[in-house]
């Protein structure tokens, strides 16, 4: 793990889930190639942008002409929740957040609420007491908004809190946010260039917890 900024005690964690609490690229890239496929698009160039993005972000982006946009997102779900095979926890990252008090953390998805939780249990990942998702914001990332919902529905400052991200829409909603931000890189099949702090997985991470309830990692 790369040096975090100083100072390194927050208020909070803000977790992405998909690549960064949770590896289901496979999963994903199986069913967005199939989608692909049905519309004629470069299945490659679709996969390297359609990462920590909002399915109806991802779909409107492709400018097709003639398509039910809500049929299509469906479509995409349906297929992403029935397929979790290979879903699994990052390694390390159940033990992490068991040890993180439950009023501490929140997952900040671009998946939706059905999917995110389909997801979470495929790879064991208990979901926290506050989680965003992409019914909850009307813009996705790179929009901040969700981080930014995340921060106040857990009671703290945005600036207080770090944000946990491993794609590139995340990563840019995290910094607009005005948050500090960890990139995991364990799930990675696009490696991004990135000033951030890197976490290769949640192994050999030490986490503290101060008596006022403020965290530490390193």
């Amino acid at each position: 793990m790369t040096a975090l900024p100083t100072p390194c005690a927050y208020e909070a964690f803000l977790f992405d889930m998909d690549g960064t609490l949770i590896t289901s690229t496979l999963a994903a890239e199986r069913v967005w190639t199939r989608w692909a496929e049905r519309h004629g698009l470069d299945a490659a160039a679709l996969l390297s942008v359609m990462h920590g993005v909002r399915a109806i972000d991802t779909i409107r982006n492709q400018n097709l002409p003639d398509i039910d946009l809500d049929a299509e997102v469906a479509w995409v779900e349906r297929g992403e929740i029935e397929d979790v095979e290979g879903v699994a926890p990052i390694p390390g990252a159940i033990d992490f957040i068991k040890r993180l008090p439950p009023d501490r953390w929140a997952v900040v998805t671009s998946a939706s609420v059905p999917l995110a939780r389909a997801r979470l249990k495929a790879a064991g990942v208990t979901p926290p007491a506050v989680m965003v998702t992409a019914e909850d914001v009307e813009r996705g990332k790179p929009d901040p908004a969700g981080y930014l919902k995340a921060a106040a529905t857990l009671g703290f400052d945005i600036a207080d809190c770090l944000v946990f991200e491993d794609a590139e829409a995340g990563i840019k909603a995290g910094e607009a946010a005005g948050a500090d931000v960890m990139v995991v890189t364990a799930a990675w099949t696009h490696p991004l260039e990135t000033d951030h702090p890197k976490l290769a997985d949640y192994g050999d991470v030490r986490l503290g917890v101060g008596t006022d309830g403020t965290l530490r990692i390193g």
